[in-house]
């Protein structure tokens, strides 16, 4: 494809994806197939089976749910310590464009660790035909930091992607509301509330329970310098309401502020320690009727003071 028609199709892309990114909505599964084009080569954005709403990020403000399609996810994706999904999206139209220019994929291979590694390690390289604006764009697009990746505020002011380029247009024809994208996604949390229902824990879906379990943690694939893990899982047969009782009993003794809210908790304990006040979050799932999976994460502060408290 001619550099000039591929700027345009990522043109397109990025207002696609800033728009969805503006509402709230989070793709994870951008790829080529799930790109369409009109009789008029508009593209469209389809496929939002594996998509989440800003409402779903845990108490770290992060998704943690690994899906999508290998060759297109980010580091941080396979990571396992939560990422964000903007960031992450974007890193998926870094190789959509990069797959538009070059004809092939940045990373590939037929072994999953190699090309894991190879994702995490940010490790591909440009063919010599394409520009050195394509080239700068696509290195920082494909950077394996998401810290330091770009933004699309910042693609948006890039030379080369800036070359004819026309703002969209967008025309609320039906004057969508973000009730309606809301009620799309079956969040219901605060929408024709008829009666006041007790709480419940979050039901966990097939995608998040394949990938928390142990045979799918990619994160030390990778991860060299992950000596502890960060987080821990258990599960339980008690209702949710004594799991939360039961935890909060133990916290307490050793010195930790308890907040509670709908089966999530935020631990902190009031002594500092050597990096500072250690904090913990901690949600219940339900994974099935009678049974409960419980999670607590690391969020703030020393790793082995972590697993002294949950050895404790």
């Amino acid at each position: 494809m001619r550099e000039d028609e591929a700027r345009r199709y990522f043109q397109q892309l990025i207002n696609a994806v800033d728009y969805c990114h503006s509402r709230g909505v989070y793709h994870r599964d951008l790829k080529p197939e799930n790109l369409l084009l009109d009789a008029y080569g508009n593209l469209k954005v389809s496929d939002f089976g594996l998509s989440a709403l800003s409402q779903q990020v845990r108490d770290d403000g992060l998704f943690h749910t690994t899906c999508g399609t290998p060759n297109y996810v980010a580091p941080e994706v396979l990571n396992d310590r939560g990422y964000d999904g903007a960031t992450a999206d974007l890193w998926s139209c870094g190789v959509i464009l990069f797959v538009l220019l070059a004809g092939y994929l940045p990373f590939e291979d037929s072994n999953l660790m190699i090309l894991y590694n190879k994702i995490s390690a940010a490790d591909f390289t440009c063919p010599p035909w394409l520009s050195f604006g394509a080239m700068r764009l696509l290195a920082r697009i494909l950077d394996p930091n998401p810290m330091t990746r770009i933004t699309i505020p910042e693609i948006l002011e890039d030379d080369w992607f800036k070359k004819g380029y026309k703002p969209p247009v967008f025309e609320e024809k039906y004057n969508t509301s973000l009730d309606d994208v809301d009620a799309v996604f079956k969040d219901a949390e605060e929408h024709h509330v008829t009666e006041k229902k007790e709480e419940q824990p979050t039901t966990m879906n097939a995608f998040e329970l394949i990938s928390m379990s142990k045979g799918l943690d990619l994160g030390n694939l990778f991860d060299t310098q992950q000596e502890f893990k960060r987080e821990t899982r258990f599960t339980s047969t008690c209702p949710a309401n004594e799991i939360i009782s039961k935890i909060e009993e133990a916290a307490k003794p050793l010195g930790f502020d308890v907040q509670k809210k709908n089966y999530k908790m935020r631990l902190e304990n009031v002594k500092a320690g050597r990096k500072g006040n250690l904090k913990v979050a901690t949600e219940v799932f339900q994974v099935a009727p009678s049974l409960h999976m419980v999670e607590v994460r690391k969020a703030k502060g020393d790793t082995l003071e972590f697993h002294k408290v949950k050895r404790g």
